[in-house]
Order: C-alpha cells, then sequence, then structure tokens
C-alpha cells in the first residue's frame, strides 16, 4: 500500500479522535440562535421597552378621554366662644363642637385643544413603532453575533485539526529519522531536528485548541448561558455565492433598521410640530360633578345644615400672548424637523456606503475562495509527494518541513478567506434587514 493512503487512514482516524473529544453537545447554528434569541440579556432589555412604548399607546394617555376625581373631607372642631349681641346679651358657650363632612365625584372632559391631544396619540403609536425597530434592530445585531461567533468556532475547530494534522506528519517523520539512525543511515541531527518540529507543531496545536476555547466561551456568553459549556459546531462553513448589489440595495431601502428608525424620528419631529401649534388654538372643557356637603355648628346661625347636588359647566380659553413663547417653539420644532431630515439622509448614505464596501469585500473572497481551494489541493499533492521522496531518502529533511508548512499554510489561508467571506455575508444580509432570525 502506497504512503499517501497509509497517511490518509491515520489522519482519518485521529480526525475521527479528534471529534470525539470535542463531542460533548452537538451544536448547530440554528440551536446557537434559537438559544440567544431566548436567552440574551440586550433582547430582553430591549423587549422590556418595547412593552412600555406599547402600554403607553392609549387614549388616556393622550388627552382624550375625560378625567373623574372622588373627593371625600371630613373634620370638626372644639372651641369654647363668646358671643355678644346686637342686644348687649352675651352668649357663652365652653366645647362647642363644630363638623363637617363633604363628598362627591367631578368629570373634566377637554373636548378641543386645537387638535393637539389627536398628534399626541399619533406620537405615541409612532414611538411604539420605533420601538419595535430598535427591537428588530437588536435581534438582527445579535444574531448576526452569534453566527460571526458560530463560524469563528467552525474555523478555530478546522485549525485545531489542521494543526493535529500537523503533528502527524512530525510523527511520522521523527519516526523515520529515528530508524536512519538506528540502522546507521542516518544523523543524531535529523532526529534532533525533527524533535524540535515536532515540538513546534504540538505547541502551535496546543495554542490553537486555547483559542478554541475562549471562542467557545464567547459564544457561550452571546447565547446567556454558562461560560464552561463545551460543544462541537458543524464543521461545514456554505457561502451563500449567489447575492446581488441592486437586491440587496433595494432592500436596505425597506428594510434596514437604522434607516427605519431615523424615518420614524422624522415623523415624531412633524408631530411634534403639529403639537406646539395645536396651543394657537381656544382650548374648550366640559365639566360635571356631583356633591354632598353636611355641617354642624352649635354657635352658628343655624346649627345644621346639608346640602347635595348636581353641578356642570363649560370653561373655553383663548391664547392672546405669550411672550412670544409660542413663535419660538415652533421655530424651534422646525429646525428639530430638518435635522430629522439631515439625520436620515446621512444615515442612508452611510448604510449605502458599508453596503457597497461589504458587497466588494463578499466579491473579492469569493475569488479567492477558488484561488485557495486549488493551492491546498497542490500543498497536498506536493507534501504526498516529498513524504514519499524523505521516506526513500532522496530529500533532505528541510525540503519536507517546508512542504509541510506550504501545506499547512495554505489550508489556514483557505479557511480564513472562507470565514472572511462568511463575515461579509452575514454583513450584508445585516445591512439590508434580511438575515434570517428564525
Amino acid at each position: 500500500m502506497k504512503l499517501k493512503y497509509i497517511i490518509f487512514f491515520i489522519a482519518l482516524w485521529l480526525a475521527n479522535a479528534n471529534q470525539n473529544v470535542f463531542a460533548q453537545e452537538k451544536l448547530s447554528l440554528q440551536d446557537a440562535i434559537s438559544i440567544a434569541l431566548k436567552n440574551n440579556y440586550d433582547i430582553k432589555l430591549v423587549s422590556n421597552n418595547v412593552a412600555i412604548a406599547k402600554n403607553n399607546v392609549n387614549l388616556g394617555n393622550a388627552g382624550i378621554l375625560p378625567v373623574a376625581v372622588g373627593t371625600f373631607n371630613t373634620g370638626g372642631s372644639r372651641q369654647n366662644t363668646v358671643q355678644t349681641q346686637s342686644t348687649g346679651t352675651q352668649r357663652i358657650v365652653d366645647g362647642a363642637r363644630s363638623t363637617n363632612m363633604s363628598y362627591g365625584v367631578g368629570l373634566d372632559w377637554t373636548v378641543f385643544d386645537g387638535f393637539t391631544m389627536f398628534a399626541n396619540y399619533d406620537r405615541l403609536k409612532a414611538l411604539e413603532q420605533q420601538g419595535n425597530i430598535v427591537a428588530k434592530g437588536q435581534i438582527l445585531t445579535t444574531v448576526s453575533d452569534v453566527i460571526n461567533a458560530y463560524f469563528n468556532v467552525v474555523k478555530q475547530q478546522q485549525l485545531v485539526l489542521a494543526a493535529d494534522s500537523a503533528i502527524d506528519v512530525s510523527t511520522y517523520r521523527l519516526k523515520i529519522a529515528n530508524n536512519k539512525l538506528e540502522i546507521g543511515r542516518g544523523s543524531k541531527l535529523d532526529v534532533l531536528s525533527a524533535k524540535v518540529d515536532y515540538n513546534t507543531d504540538t505547541s502551535n496545536y496546543l495554542q490553537q485548541k486555547n483559542l478554541l476555547n475562549n471562542y467557545m466561551v464567547n459564544l457561550n456568553l452571546l447565547m446567556a448561558r454558562g461560560a464552561n459549556i463545551k460543544f462541537v459546531a458543524d464543521n461545514q462553513m456554505v457561502i451563500d455565492n449567489n447575492l446581488s448589489y441592486t437586491e440587496l440595495a433595494t432592500q436596505t431601502q425597506n428594510l434596514n433598521p437604522d434607516l427605519q428608525n431615523a424615518f420614524i424620528s422624522k415623523k415624531i419631529a412633524e408631530l411634534n410640530l403639529k403639537q406646539i401649534k395645536g396651543n394657537r388654538y381656544p382650548r374648550v372643557s366640559l365639566n360635571t360633578g356631583y356633591d354632598f356637603n353636611r355641617n354642624a355648628n352649635p354657635t352658628g346661625f343655624s346649627t345644621k345644615s346639608r346640602s347635595n347636588g348636581y353641578t356642570y359647566g363649560l370653561t373655553a380659553s383663548v391664547p392672546i400672548f405669550n411672550g412670544f413663547l409660542q413663535r419660538q417653539n415652533e421655530r424651534n420644532a422646525k429646525i428639530e424637523i430638518n435635522s430629522s431630515e439631515l439625520t436620515l439622509e446621512k444615515t442612508r448614505q452611510g448604510i449605502i456606503a458599508q453596503l457597497t464596501s461589504a458587497y466588494q469585500n463578499y466579491s473579492t473572497y469569493l475569488e479567492l475562495i477558488k484561488l485557495e481551494r486549488g493551492n491546498v489541493d497542490i500543498a497536498k499533492q506536493n507534501l504526498d509527494i516529498t513524504l514519499e521522496k524523505y521516506r526513500l531518502g532522496s530529500i533532505a529533511p528541510l525540503e519536507l518541513r517546508e512542504a509541510q508548512r506550504n501545506a499547512l499554510d495554505a489550508n489556514n489561508r483557505y479557511l480564513e478567506i472562507q470565514y472572511q467571506a462568511k463575515l461579509a455575508e452575514i454583513a450584508l444580509k445585516e445591512l439590508s434587514g434580511t438575515l434570517n432570525i428564525q
């Protein structure tokens, strides 16, 4: 059997063994997203804000509904009094006790305030909509972070396997060097050199494994679960290579949360101006109520009295002059509208610039993937040939080490390019609002 097949089976066995080391929990990307959507603290916090904004949308909070107030009052006094009448007669009462009690219910209803109440209600609805968009943006950001972290783990798992394979080659080389030394065809220098390279590859493997553990901790943190939970991610990194810039640009204009948020901020500024203009109009209120009063005073003209009945009325007020504050407030509101329009346009240009840059990166990485995939195949073939020649003694150890290093570097570059292409894909989908969060 040829040497390359022997190496292949050894590498396969070690890869399987390595998988067993990793295999505590099989975590798919969908599982990671689902856990994060359920547990992530940022999502929970923004969801609470959305719930508050939703609760605020009601007619009473906007000032459209009447306000009813119930009152109750009771009290009394105990006094010593001296009363002198017109005839000169004095009336002296010690410890005279007086009492009073009243209760009632009143209703006030502003029936017209220059349409301010309706503008306020529309503003509350816009704030609720803005809260939903902010929540969507936070969810997209969290999902994007989870996907980035997940594929970072996928890449690192592959780097660990590649580093492990490098140890296999170094182990095979060290064994050959020892065998040659034993039969008198090798040198101690070759054995020492092979040992140094073996230790170097082992050190690299341990460092790569440590990075993998750190990346797992980071992903667990995003999922808001125990940092020490071990898992194994899928080893495939599938890139969506069918993204169209034209479609992404259209989707970005319609779905990007930052753009939608800026647009609603402009709408809120316009409603704020409408509220302020409402102060120019008359204000009309209706009021009605029912009152009951009872008094007892042994020293008064009447010792006891009681009254009850309904009250009603209409109040109208017209603003005439408030020191030019109305004009000032309207001017400031118009400036706020202009600022919101500038912010909207600035946000739009910034997002389109990000989209353009991300798409350029995406296109470049797709081309690099094809190139680096070919380099990996070539480097593997070169390593197989070099290993066979080294076994036969026709090349020096340094040539084998160079071929081994080239194969490892080619594989690492290919994994890194795949990862960067995936990051670019995720960035494009996040900017366009089309990132799958299911």
